[in-house]
């Protein structure tokens, strides 16, 4: 069963995967109901979207709005308890391999009268349980990208300049975030509006992201800061 199921997984992800030998055979039995039970939701959720690839996995307990705003492709798994918000300009983009951990939001509108830009997520990328991504200004997180638990990213700054006038109607800025390919965000990381992270960077745990980071680097801190280029070798 463990080679069919390798070779099952291997197909599905269009890549090499094989399971660790030490996994005991009720657990994968276990998983492998699991699966199919979230395969069947995820068909009658994916109907519903504008473009979606094969092998849909929804956990339980998904409340995705505004479907006809999401493309997705291959290989898709959204935890239990996640929450998925699309209604935006540009909608949500997903690739193929793209996991997102239980507890999961997206909420690309925060108020009607100022719709959210739009969400791409390429191929590879896995987003650990309990993040929140607030997309209001555009939003892109590269390929083979990974992240930590209680991931927060938020694509807006509020203005706060008149004193004289409620910060809730003085309006935002919306200058977006991406983060590059190939990159390894911590648990517990927020990285706020304006942000451009390069690829192939390490974000520590913990870490408040407020500034750019240059491609292949390793930052950490509030707020974050490079500790050194990966290119370079360690002392």
């Amino acid at each position: 069963m463990r080679k069919l199921l390798n070779k099952v997984i291997s197909k599905m992800k269009g890549e090499q995967y094989e399971l660790d030998k030490e996994i005991p055979t009720s657990y994968l039995f276990g998983t492998i109901l699991g699966k199919i039970g979230a395969l069947w939701r995820g068909f009658w959720k994916k109907i519903r979207f504008k473009k979606s690839g094969k092998h849909i996995f929804v956990g339980h307990r998904v409340k995705i709005k505004c479907p006809r705003k999401i493309q997705c492709g291959n290989t898709v798994t959204i935890g239990d308890n996640s929450y998925i918000d699309a209604v935006s300009k540009g909608g949500i983009t997903i690739g193929n391999n793209v996991s997102f951990g239980r507890n999961t939001i997206i909420e690309c509108t925060g108020v009607l009268r100022e719709l959210g830009e739009s969400l791409v997520i390429e191929d590879g990328v896995g987003i650990a349980a309990n993040a929140f991504i607030a997309v209001r200004g555009p939003v892109k997180i590269g390929k083979d990208t990974i992240t930590g638990p209680n991931l927060k990213i938020h694509a807006e700054n509020h203005v706060f300049a008149d004193l004289d006038t409620p910060i809730r109607l003085q309006g935002a800025s919306r200058k977006g975030v991406e983060i590059g390919e190939d990159c390894w965000i911590g648990s517990d990381v927020t990285i706020l509006d304006g942000v451009h992270i390069g690829k192939k960077c390490v974000i520590a745990a913990g870490a408040v992201v407020t500034k750019d980071i240059p491609e292949y680097s390793i930052a950490g801190g509030v707020p974050a800061k490079v500790i050194r280029n990966r290119k370079e070798k360690e002392e």
